[in-house]
């Protein structure tokens, strides 16, 4: 089983003004939410280890989960109110983003709340920007250390500047994370943002120096690379018609991790064993999976079958 650790959210889109207000339009989102919901639809067992509110937004997301067939037993509830991140676009058409996370639900994860895992975990997914807030960022970056050398530890940092603009302190839980992680996915677009004078595969390097066993790096319509410590490939991004990019690097981490499960390659072990054409065909998969979700509006990740 898959256990996927991380933030759910509402994305808040701004219409029309009406003559008493404005017209919302709010749709589910969350990096992990939707890795965890990727993984369900290409038919892996995942569990969603997060907070979520008992409002309206909070009830919507439980059940979007449920209807993926995510399991929703180590999600806690609380009667803090949901993030919320509103997007306004301006006169000139440029995109203005508004975070409303202070105190909300999927911040209160403490050490002392965090639920028992499941026996059958073998895989624990982190991302995003709950590893930056507190208190559940400790909470989550001390739950990775505690499981390293019993589980697989998988992370995509998924920055977020509009929660946390300070640089520093993303590098500083990056870098944790990388000492702890033995999978690390992330964007060309997160490493200019935090080492803007180093190269992907100079990054690479030193990661896999520091005892990360496998490191992915997607380039958007540039394709994607990998390294282990021995192989490395890069594939081009496949050819489709864009239509909505968001959700494509959460599609490319469920498919990334359901592509290594069919392939028994699941342990820090199997991971470094995988040659230049194993890791071909690995970001392969991953980058079909990413294209059909950017081919179609919403986050729409595909199923299984969509991948034969």
């Amino acid at each position: 089983m898959f256990v996927v650790c991380g933030e759910a959210l509402m994305d808040v889109y701004t219409g029309e003004w009406t003559a008493t207000g404005m017209t919302l339009d709010a749709r589910i989102g969350g990096s992990p939410l939707n890795v965890a919901q990727g993984l369900a639809r290409l038919e892996r067992p995942v569990a969603f280890l997060a907070g979520l509110s008992t409002d309206a937004c909070g009830e919507r997301l439980l059940a979007s989960l449920r209807a993926e067939g995510v399991d929703t037993s180590l999600v806690l509830r609380s009667d803090a109110p949901s993030t919320l991140s509103v997007i306004s676009v301006d006169a000139t058409g440029v995109p203005r983003y508004a975070f409303h996370g202070t105190g909300a639900a999927d911040r209160q994860i403490t050490h002392d709340t965090l639920p028992a895992l499941p026996t059958a975990a073998r895989v624990l997914q982190f991302g995003s920007y709950a590893l930056a807030v507190e208190p559940v960022g400790s909470a989550l970056r001390a739950l990775a250390a505690r499981e390293r050398e019993r589980r697989l530890i998988a992370y995509d940092p998924n920055v977020r500047l509009n929660v946390e603009p300070d640089l520093a302190h993303w590098r500083a839980v990056v870098e944790q994370m990388v000492s702890i992680a033995h999978l690390v996915k992330v964007s060309d677009e997160d490493l200019g943002l935090l080492y803007p004078a180093e190269k992907p595969e100079q990054v690479a390097a030193r990661w896999l120096e520091r005892g990360v066993n496998l490191v992915a790096v997607t380039r958007g319509r540039h394709g994607a690379s990998a390294w282990t410590g021995a192989a490395q490939a890069d594939v081009p991004a496949p050819e489709t018609e864009v239509v909505d990019t968001v959700g494509a690097g959460d599609t490319f981490q469920a498919a990334l991790l359901t592509w290594l499960d069919e392939h028994d390659a699941l342990t820090p072990e199997a991971l470094s064993a995988l040659g230049n054409a194993s890791l071909a065909d690995l970001l392969r998969f991953a980058a079909r999976a990413a294209a059909i979700t950017c081919s179609r509006r919403g986050a729409d990740m595909p199923r299984r079958d969509k991948l034969n």
